[in-house]
């Protein structure tokens, strides 16, 4: 896009839509350090103070609007209707729609189509909070709508309308599974409405990718975006990657947009290429990792060094300097620099006291696979930096992995800010709100329960060690199963759900397990989920976008019960889990119990002295006190995962900006 249409398309005060053509070029994208063009006013944001989101302005032009829609789409919706005029209306509402953008009345005309489509193709229509919560989505916000309350159709709903205006809509969702759930689940809507879908996931050509891009609405995961957009920077020939594939940065939208914003986002996405290297460069470096892993096998903590599990840091005390000195005085070369001697040590360090089998990676065929500490999935070609990935597999006994250069990195957060138009929806947000305006310029809006919540939260347990919690939650889960009830388990690792599948099989229980062990069968597993009587052991992918359906008899006995066993970085990872049980007003119950010792494991970082007050005094507190104390430690880590963000964000800020002069 040259300077002067950037300077017409944030200027003009009725700015259509971003799309492919002549005014936004073939491939639309915002430029770094701009802002996204104001908002012009809508039915249900018009500009100015008078329109506070609680205020009583808002809340009439709102129900206006929604009159509005109800009007155009009753002759729509009326019996027999002939399908050319639904026809006709669509075609109407996506050439008002391409000449205003996203103003109240074709918008209104758009959600009339939607609905008329979604009763044909799924005798289902948006109720009204559905409905305000497409039109925040297409005013540039995030929205926040409990677990069970029909985000997705939401998003399905915004998504067509914007499609209909001719703009490239990128749904962006949490994993690969639901990606090519929601995309396959969506198409008869997206069919009656004109529009193609498509979905792009991991093992995709480039030429494949290509044709799933020109498809109106793509659904696919914030990486599988983030890598083609690098890879079209690069265009690299002979790859199949030397034209681009995608049609520009014109919309995304997000499901789960808190984790992919927040929680994703404390990683740069990096694309490397293999390093040349002789036998004996390859023999040099594997005996300086070997010689670091001896180094640091012969130091002891915490007089040596003293780990922070939570952040995976390791720091030598005055005396471990001195040993680790006195120990590789006779190796020479590296280790003669002080700065690199500590550095090869504490990676050492960190490879054999923090990083744990199953529980940051699996090993399969002979090769270290990263999993991912937030969905519990494995992070297909993710890998460590700065030796840590060779002095893993020096530990696992894996072959070393060749040495790799960086040729582009960009973080979520930079990445994201280049769509033109960017929103979201997530059950929890409301805790992230500052740092979401902050970074993105997004706004939130909350929506409220269409129904009350029957859900029962029982008082939080605390156990002293691990062992002692899993076997009462084996008891606890042989009564709730011979009471018929579905229970699901959360659990954090991998480790610690095949720990208590062990005790339930020692109790009779019969259940599933859903790790990254098991990630083949998760549609299977999720789909027995909502039984009678069964009993489903997870790992955190059975958090975001998980929907348990429950069948008669487990409904008529109270509906799901949730036991929380997760030590969560962030309160919103809590509400996840707990949000599965009781949706949509239906019954269910939910308990935490809690570990004292995981906990001040975890949350010693930057707070030693809470860590050992968790350690002494939690388990003989009441449960509101446990509940504060978990709450402060969990308050204590957002600060310093948020911290970690704005950091990593200037860092490749700066990196880009060297790269640039590289190139030039």
């Amino acid at each position: 896009m040259t300077p002067a249409m950037l300077a017409s398309a944030l200027t003009s005060p009725c700015s259509p839509v971003a799309r492919p053509g002549l005014r936004w070029g073939a491939h639309p994208q915002r430029p770094d350090h701009t802002d996204a063009p104001p908002r012009t006013g809508t039915l249900w944001r018009p500009p100015g103070w008078w329109t506070h989101p609680q205020g009583w302005l808002r809340h009439r032009l709102e129900q206006a609007w929604l009159a509005r829609v109800q009007q155009l789409a009753a002759p729509l919706l009326a019996p027999g209707v002939p399908e050319e005029t639904c026809q006709q209306a669509i075609a109407a509402a996506a050439r008002e729609l391409r000449r205003h953008g996203f103003q109240p009345e074709p918008c209104a005309q758009a959600m009339a189509c939607v609905q008329a489509a979604l009763q044909r193709a799924f005798g289902l229509q948006l109720h009204p909070l559905q409905m305000l919560a497409c039109s925040h989505l297409l005013d540039h916000q995030l929205v926040e709508m409990a677990t069970g309350e029909g985000k997705t159709l939401s998003m399905a709903a915004a998504a067509c309308i914007a499609a209909l205006a001719g703009v490239p809509v990128h749904v962006v969702t949490a994993n690969d599974y639901l990606a090519e759930r929601d995309a396959q689940a969506l198409s008869p809507l997206c069919t009656q409405l004109g529009l193609s879908v498509g979905h792009v996931g991991t093992g995709a050509t480039p030429a494949q990718r290509r044709g799933i891009y020109r498809c109106d609405i793509v659904f696919t995961t914030a990486r599988e975006l983030a890598f083609d957009h690098l890879r079209d920077g690069l265009a690299l020939p002979g790859s199949g990657h030397d034209q681009p594939v995608l049609q520009g940065l014109c919309m995304a939208l997000l499901d789960e947009a808190d984790s992919i914003l927040l929680d994703e986002a404390v990683v740069p996405l990096v694309i490397s290429a293999s390093l040349p290297e002789r036998p004996a460069q390859q023999a040099a470096r594997r005996a300086l990792w070997w010689q670091a892993r001896q180094v640091a096998a012969a130091l002891v903590s915490p007089a040596h060094f003293v780990t922070q599990s939570g952040a995976l840091a390791v720091t030598l005390t005055p005396q471990g300097e001195a040993d680790v000195q006195a120990r590789t005085e006779a190796l020479g070369g590296p280790w003669r620099r002080t700065a690199v001697r500590h550095e090869l040590v504490r990676l050492a360090l960190t490879a054999q006291h923090l990083l744990q089998r199953d529980h940051h990676y699996l090993v399969r065929d002979q090769r270290i696979e990263l999993l991912d500490q937030l969905t519990g999935r494995v992070a297909t070609g993710r890998v460590w930096s700065q030796g840590l990935q060779a002095l893993v597999e020096l530990k696992e006994g894996c072959p070393p992995s060749a040495p790799t250069d960086t040729l582009a990195q960009i973080t979520y957060q930079r990445f994201f800010q280049r769509y033109w138009h960017l929103a979201g929806l997530s059950g929890t947000l409301h805790e992230a709100r500052r740092e979401l305006l902050d970074v993105y310029g997004l706004s939130l809006r909350r929506m409220p329960l269409r129904q009350p919540s029957k859900r029962h939260d029982g008082p939080m347990r605390c156990f002293s060690d691990a062992e002692a919690r899993w076997g009462a939650v084996a008891q606890r889960t042989a009564a709730l199963r011979a009471q018929q009830r579905a229970v699901l388990i959360g659990t954090d690792t991998v480790s610690d759900s095949e720990r208590l599948s062990w005790h339930l099989q020692q109790h009779g229980v019969r259940h599933a397990v859903l790790n990254a062990r098991h990630d083949q069968r998760e549609a299977e597993i999720v789909a027995q989920a909502g039984c009678a009587g069964m009993v489903t052991v997870a790992t955190r992918m059975a958090g975001r976008g998980t929907d348990i359906a429950l069948d008669s008899s487990a409904l008529a006995a109270g509906g799901l019960h949730v036991i929380h066993c997760q030590r969560n970085e962030s309160r919103r990872m809590d509400r996840q889990l707990l949000g599965r049980a009781a949706r949509q007003g239906l019954p269910g119950s939910t308990e935490t119990w809690i570990c004292s010792s995981n906990l001040s494991e975890r949350h010693t970082v930057g707070a030693p002295m809470l860590g050992s007050f968790v350690t002494d005094f939690v388990p003989w507190m009441t449960s509101w006190w446990r509940y504060a104390t978990m709450r402060l430690s969990q308050r204590i880590e957002e600060q310093r995962q948020s911290a970690m963000r704005r950091h990593l964000l200037k860092q490749d800020q700066q990196w880009e900006v060297h790269a640039q002069r590289a190139r030039r």
